[in-house]
């Protein structure tokens, strides 16, 4: 059932409207809510939250409890195709947790997580932006980590990244509801502006698997899903491009790569040469890998998850 979580009047007689799909069965008052759509330009979450809401409508007999579907917090965004609010030049994932009385987004992040307040778990889907594709990952603080990991450890994703507090802004939706007793999983996948579909059914087994776990999936087999690698600061090694000009990668992205394993080569198109060769500086899993090929002295190429000494 579609509800109206926050309206705002536009111009020439519009109104925004952030929105969400209630699907509730049973007697149980356990609350899982799926939010997406905080970046315009983040699009993975969109098809998950087509693809679970059908499948609810679909088993709404065997469910046991309120699944509430967020696909767009950021609508405005989605339909310009910018990755913040239009208008305000602010990252909505930065409003957190908004005011009752101040600007149109500041009032939306308000009313977003008064309406998601209360709720068991949220699982909150971003995909990357248009210059980097991510592996399907959970990232966390560690002041929550105990909490979270082993409801982390439910949705199928490659590895958990487990960061300092330090590196958790307080102004994001995750904060925000984390503090406020919603246990809340912040999911990276994917590239800017596409669908990922192998990823995004990926998370979607994952996601079931926890609704099975949490009992609020009845006479429903859990899908299989992996066991991820868990990672703290310090286990990932950084890969800057050491010139500008056109990345052009040689390495096959979510392989196992060797100390100094040849990534790829920055290209100079002026001179038709090569630029600079980029080779990996540890040995572990290449989880990000840059998609976006113009790239910068600095810019960043690629991320590898070191290989556990243990």
């Amino acid at each position: 059932m579609a509800q109206t979580v926050a309206k705002f009047g536009l111009p020439v007689g519009e109104a925004l409207k952030i929105m969400k799909n209630r699907c509730q069965g049973g007697s149980s008052s356990k609350r899982v809510c799926i939010v997406t759509g905080t970046h315009g330009d983040e699009l993975e979450g969109q098809y998950i939250c087509c693809e679970l809401g059908k499948y609810l409508r679909e088993n709404v007999d065997r469910l046991d409890g309120i699944v509430d579907i967020y696909p767009a917090l950021n609508p405005l965004g989605i339909d310009s195709i910018m990755r913040g609010i239009p208008g305000y030049d602010l990252d909505m994932n930065r409003t957190f947790p908004g005011t009752e009385y101040g600007t149109m987004p500041e009032m939306a992040a308000h009313e977003i997580l008064e309406d998601i307040k209360g709720a068991d778990i949220c699982i909150d889907i971003h995909a990357s932006n248009i210059f980097l594709r991510e592996l399907p990952q959970i990232r966390m603080s560690v002041p929550t980590s105990q909490d979270l990991l082993p409801y982390a450890k439910m949705l199928n994703v490659d590895f958990i990244w487990v960061h300092e507090s330090a590196t958790v802004l307080e102004s994001t939706l995750a904060h925000s509801l984390n503090t406020r007793g919603v246990k809340t999983l912040v999911v990276e996948m994917g590239v800017g502006m596409r669908i990922t579909k192998e990823y995004c059914r990926q998370l979607m087994d994952g996601i079931l698997n926890m609704l099975v776990n949490l009992n609020m999936l009845k006479d429903t087999q859990a899908p299989s899903v992996r066991e991820p690698i868990v990672s703290v600061d310090g286990s990932v090694g950084f890969v800057n491009s050491p010139a500008a000009g056109i990345f052009v990668p040689v390495a096959e992205f979510g392989s196992n790569l060797e100390e100094g394993e040849y990534i790829g080569d920055v290209l100079d198109p002026l001179s038709g040469t090569v630029a600079e060769k980029v080779f990996a500086p540890c040995s572990g899993l290449l989880f990000t890998l840059r998609e976006y090929p113009v790239v910068y002295g600095g810019s960043l190429i690629a991320r590898i998850l070191k290989e556990s000494k243990n």
